[in-house]
């Protein structure tokens, strides 16, 4: 939906994951197979990609403000990525760097994903979009880091339009 470019670096993982599901049309990408394939998903794999992305979604809303009361959805998250085995790497140099121990688990994938960010920064400028029929994932480049929306052109022009249309009413 948004006309953003792609988040940096593993971020762009997480962004296309939580960007699997059209919140407002209902369109599952992870429904059909090119979906599943382009995550390395089996059938079996679904349920829990669903659920992984939804607390993804949870935790980009956070970021921007909006997440839901209390600490439930960091508690799934936590609860998720607990599960994802992760390795500790250090190459002829000494640089040291996490990876998956098994790349297939798209859990794994995401908590390297997720940790790398953390380290770089970036992580907490993944944000979704603030329109409740939108919930788009999108990474902020705006140098204060307080964008609102995926796209100013669709979801904050109808943010903007319903706030001056309720002020007009009033």
């Amino acid at each position: 939906m948004n006309d953003r470019a792609p988040a940096p670096g593993e971020l762009a993982l997480i962004e296309s994951l939580v960007n699997t599901l059209d919140v407002e049309t209902g369109v599952d990408s992870l429904d059909t197979a090119a979906g599943r394939a382009s995550f390395a998903l089996g059938d079996g794999d679904i349920a829990a990609a669903k659920e992984l992305r939804e607390a993804l979604r949870a935790a980009c809303l956070a970021h921007a403000g909006h997440g839901p009361p209390g600490d439930s959805a960091a508690l799934d998250l936590d609860r998720l990525l607990a599960a994802a085995p992760l390795l500790l790497t250090v190459d002829a140099s000494g640089a040291a760097s996490l990876r998956p121990a098994d790349p297939v688990p798209l859990a794994s994938r995401v908590a390297v994903a997720i940790a790398e960010a953390t380290a770089e920064g970036t992580w907490l400028r993944l944000k979704a979009c603030e329109a409740e029929d939108c919930r788009w994932a999108y990474y902020d480049r705006s140098p204060a880091g307080r964008s609102r929306w995926c796209t100013m052109s669709v979801c904050g022009s109808r943010a903007k339009m319903r706030a001056y249309r309720a002020r007009q009413a009033r």
